[in-house]
């Protein structure tokens, strides 16, 4: 069975309940909305692998729900299929340069569109797996950015969130010093007017955490922190 969620945002309740239907046949977790608000409310309370939009919605229509979440960071990851009556080369040209990855035209066969969300859905998985990132390496520290699992030796090392981030942050730019300043505003999100010495204090708990390892993050002094350039990677 697929786990992979799917809400259908249609005003017509025929056509919902027909797509909500096929896509539970298929396996998948299907939920409706009638309006562009009504999804925009569920979109913001749930997440969503894929949304299957009718362009001509009461209220706020397809293409500015489609907008929204691709200007949204938490959502725009959400893959989007415009569901519309119109067939003119022009609506689907402005749906897809929204950012909608496909479109559908009524009347459809509920086949056919089971069969297209699930071709979407699966390159969406396959393009989501050759991008992931490779795990840094350095000696025996090895660090997996998509699993956020550190070891060293083998050994799994537990990291604080933030600790995790500066480890990384300084092993992908490895050999460059970073300066305290930068490492807050990009660590931390914060400025330098912050007490700066919390650099200073994470960096000393992520060496001891780190064992040998440790020693791979150098201090430059009076300036910030260096990750060794030339340690082996692999």
């Amino acid at each position: 069975m697929s786990s992979e969620k799917i809400l259908v945002v249609e005003d017509d309740k025929d056509i919902a309940r027909l797509v909500q239907y096929n896509l539970g046949k298929a396996g998948y977790v299907a939920e409706t909305a009638a309006s562009g608000e009504a999804a925009l409310s569920m979109l913001a309370r749930q997440s969503f692998d894929l949304v299957i939009l009718d362009v001509m919605l009461p209220g706020v229509d397809g293409l500015e729900v489609c907008r929204q979440i691709r200007q949204d960071p938490e959502r725009k990851h959400i893959l989007v299929m415009m569901l519309t009556a119109k067939g003119e080369e022009i609506d689907r040209i402005v749906g897809l340069e929204l950012g909608a990855e496909d479109y559908v035209v009524k009347p459809f066969s509920p086949r056919e569109l089971v069969l297209r969300v699930k071709a979407l859905l699966r390159r969406s998985l396959v393009k989501e797996e050759n991008s992931a990132p490779k795990p840094l390496r350095a000696g025996g520290l090895v660090v997996d950015v998509t699993r956020h699992v550190v070891s060293v030796k083998d050994q799994e090392v537990v990291l604080t969130a933030m600790e995790f981030r500066l480890l990384v942050l300084l092993m992908e730019r490895r050999g460059r010093v970073l300066d305290r300043e930068r490492l807050l505003k990009e660590v931390w999100g914060i400025g330098a007017d912050v007490y700066t010495r919390t650099v200073d204090t994470h960096v000393r708990r992520l060496r001891s955490k780190l064992g040998e390892s440790g020693a791979l993050i150098e201090t430059v002094i009076g300036v910030g922190y260096r990750f060794r350039e030339d340690e082996n990677e692999s």
